[in-house]
């Protein structure tokens, strides 16, 4: 065990480590970084906490924040008690510290309006890193979890259940009728206690879990939607017992703010809770990054992805959530067991998601929480500007930003394919910027290229590693390392484009995209050319139907001219063959593995839009294409207007859940000022009677006899739906699945044998 402060490879391939990827200090075993408002003549310190064994030993340092401007305006900043002129003759050439957060925030304010004042980029004045911690490990050259695999943090999980008053269908705990009725609790030693509302009132249930969380001292809480709901709840109910949440390191409460999550095109408002010496990771947010790359969830809730990656609990109890309130009146002993299930399926969930972000945690100048929330493009514009402090080199002004072509995708057949091969160019961007010396134009000392190539060597490092060792902790802890590492690598394209960006070039990105593209059209006519046919392209990979094979030699010389004709520094790899393809659109299709397994991408075939029938529906259309059984598509579809019509399914079947983005107060002011279209839900909100909020939950259903009807007419809230008088609108549901046989069971593959590039999404 290293001692606090000690340097240590730990196995690691942190090992021969440098400042450029993994910072300055060699500290070890950090685990938190707080920052404190010191006495106004000492200045502020961070508290540093580092793990000691089973103890967490607490330092306090001290730290002069810091932002970086043009030297004529650098002279007349506020609150400055020191000045330091930076290297290289960049527009930013200045070093300003202060003696405390609230200087270095009143000398930013005075510089944002000057630049109002001059009326121009505040960017072409200064550049102010707007998170104290950020900035202490920007300039200290330290990082969290250095020296420590993913096993050594303590990890808790945190799950809630509440009682939701009758006629309602999802709890709120401004309602007063609404009640926590179970607190699930674990963490990664094994560790497992579900507090009962069956055993003791509220206020003790939330006093017993605050005292929990100080004894067990875990570094970081886990939770699915642990932001939006589950602290939240706790938050608004402690409030109302009187009781403080004091669950951080310091005996304090949690600092509460609205934020929000970006993943891809998906943007999630939350209320983000920052506890003090703690880090809090919400599952959810890295279940949509997962999504975002991957396209192959059915759904984002906890079940759904314990099944997606074989992680559920055998013989977990299921209850649906409309039912936990009426089951914890007869049956609360079987709510606890449900709660205990989801709570060791959010352990596992996390098991999965987190260790990338953990490892990333241990070379980024974030603190674990941020790294968890923060896009790639953020993380390699800190690495890039903690090298340029570290060199106490200048920085330059922002990039202008305009609009450019980006990646190549396309496809050439559609329906169902047979022996369909996967070539996958390795890192196509980041290879081509490499061999082609593409860099911001604005990086005088070189880091991008650098930074780039070390991560490509760390990552070969440690996924060498990871096939090598035969130590089970550490195989996972270089797979983390080597997928961490890949996923920064494959973002450096990205960055050249990103507006927020340091060092941001659309020019550099314009060129990389633009050779990526001829890259790959030359590769569909190389295959062409070798008796393939392509089906789609997507950026950096192509589906394609090889030629005849005769024996495996002939295979081994298709591959090898085909890789050969590639140019310099570009690999190709070929990482799958699947019995069939169904290809629908772009980014769009369904794969049959050899060993039965379907992968569906893209959200065409799987929208979560689209009601539970529709979703079933389409799973097992999909499946009998792949599999040539397309004769048995008429019956499918008899089977699902029979159930339709003899109205065999329960209501659930057919209804969409919707979240309440705004108040119905609010939606009615818009619909009256604006003309906004009448919606569902809301219209359902208000003439229920009820005191619904935003981030209310509803599901409804469809009435009536005509195929054809305003929805927000003729929807109905399940939670009013009669088993003994169904009242559904058949002929409206008829018709739904009517359109999606239509549009899916009928194609067929037909090549068009012309490329067409199209910018990607």
């Amino acid at each position: 065990m290293n001692k606090p402060g000690e340097s240590a490879d730990n196995g690691n391939v942190e090992a021969g480590r440098d400042a450029l990827l993994f910072g300055s200090d060699p500290t070890c075993r950090i685990v938190a970084v707080e920052h404190a408002e010191g006495a106004p003549q000492d200045g502020d310190v961070m508290e540093v906490f580092i793990r000691n064994g089973p103890e967490t030993e607490r330092q306090a340092v001290p730290f002069e924040p810091f932002l970086t401007a043009r030297a004529d305006v650098a002279e007349e900043c506020p609150a400055v008690i020191s000045r330091e002129r930076l290297d290289g003759g960049g527009p930013l050439d200045t070093l300003l510290r202060f003696r405390s957060w609230k200087d270095a925030e009143k000398a930013r304010k005075w510089l944002a309006d000057l630049a109002k004042k001059r009326k121009c980029d505040k960017r072409e004045l200064f550049l102010f890193v707007n998170d104290p911690v950020q900035q202490y490990l920007l300039m200290s050259g330290r990082t969290l979890f250095r020296g420590m695999v993913f096993e050594d943090i303590r990890r808790m999980q945190v799950d809630i259940e509440c009682f939701t008053t009758a006629g309602y269908e999802f709890c709120n705990a401004e309602r007063p009728g609404d009640r926590i009725i179970a607190i699930g609790m674990a963490d990664n030693s094994g560790w497992v206690e579900v507090l009962s509302g069956a055993d003791m009132e509220e206020a003790a249930l939330i006093s017993q879990f605050v005292e929990i969380v100080k004894k067990r001292d875990p570094d970081v809480i886990e939770g699915h939607n642990i932001f939006n709901f589950d602290l939240s709840y706790l938050a608004a109910r402690a409030k109302m017992h009187g009781i403080k949440l004091k669950i951080g390191r310091d005996g304090s409460v949690p600092e509460v703010r609205a934020s929000q999550f970006s993943a891809g095109e998906r943007k999630i408002a939350y209320e983000r809770f920052d506890v003090f010496g703690r880090h809090i990771v919400d599952t959810l947010f890295l279940l949509h990054a997962y999504d975002i790359t991957h396209r192959s969830l059915d759904g984002l809730g906890l079940k759904e992805a314990a099944v997606h990656f074989g992680i559920a609990e055998p013989g977990r109890v299921y209850i649906e959530g409309s039912r936990i309130s009426s089951e914890f009146q007869t049956n609360p002993a079987r709510v606890m067991e449900y709660v205990r299930h989801d709570v060791i399926e959010t352990r596992r969930l996390a098991d999965v998601l987190t260790r990338s972000a953990f490892a990333q945690a241990s070379f980024l100048p974030f603190s674990y929480q941020n790294v968890c929330v923060r896009g790639n493009a953020a993380k390699i514009d800190a690495l890039l500007l903690r090298e340029y402090l570290r060199r106490r080199h200048s920085l330059p002004a922002p990039s202008a930003q305009r609009e450019f072509e980006g990646g190549a995708a396309d496809i050439f057949v559609r329906g169902v394919v047979k022996n369909v091969h996967h070539a996958d160019v390795r890192s196509l961007y980041p290879s081509l910027m490499l061999a082609r010396k593409i860099a911001p134009s604005s990086d005088k000392l070189g880091v991008f290229l650098k930074l780039l190539e070390h991560l490509r060597m760390v990552r070969l490092d440690a996924r060498e590693k990871m096939e090598n060792s035969r130590d089970p902790v550490q195989k996972r802890h270089y797979d983390a390392l080597q997928t961490a590492f890949k996923v920064l690598i494959n973002s450096f394209y990205g960055y050249l484009g990103f507006d927020q960006g340091t060092f941001s070039d659309f020019d550099a990105a314009e060129r990389v995209a633009a050779e990526g593209r001829a890259i790959l059209c030359a590769m569909i006519e190389k295959l062409r050319a070798l008796g393939a046919m392509p089906v789609e392209m997507d950026t950096d990979g192509i589906y394609f139907v090889p030629p005849p094979f005769h024996n495996d030699a002939a295979k081994a010389k298709f591959r090898a001219d085909f890789a050969s004709s590639l140019p310099s520094g570009i690999d190709i790899e070929f990482d799958g063959e699947y019995v069939s393809m169904f290809s629908y659109k772009v980014k769009n299709y369904a794969l049959l593995c050899a060993d039965g397994e379907i992968i569906i991408k893209g959200a065409a075939l799987k929208s979560r839009g689209l009601e539970p029938f529709q979703r079933s529906f389409l799973r097992e259309l999909v499946r009998l294409k792949l599999e040539g059984r397309d004769e048995e598509l008429p019956s499918l579809k008899q089977e699902y207007e029979d159930a339709i019509k003899r109205r065999r399914w329960p209501i659930t079947e057919l209804a969409k859940t919707e979240v309440l983005q705004d108040s119905p107060a609010t939606y009615s002011a818009k619909v009256a000022r604006d003309g906004r279209a009448r919606s569902a839900v809301y219209e359902l909100a208000l003439a229920s009677g009820r005191e619904y909020r935003a981030g209310d939950q509803i599901s409804y259903y469809v009435t009536g006899d005509k195929k054809n009807v305003a929805v927000h007419e003729k929807a109905r809230l399940v939670s009013e739906w009669n088993p003994d008088n169904r009242d559904e609108n058949v002929p409206y549901y008829l018709a739904k699945l009517d359109a999606l046989y239509k549009k899916f069971a009928v194609t067929e593959a037909n090549g068009d044998g012309e490329l067409d590039l199209r910018e990607t999404e």
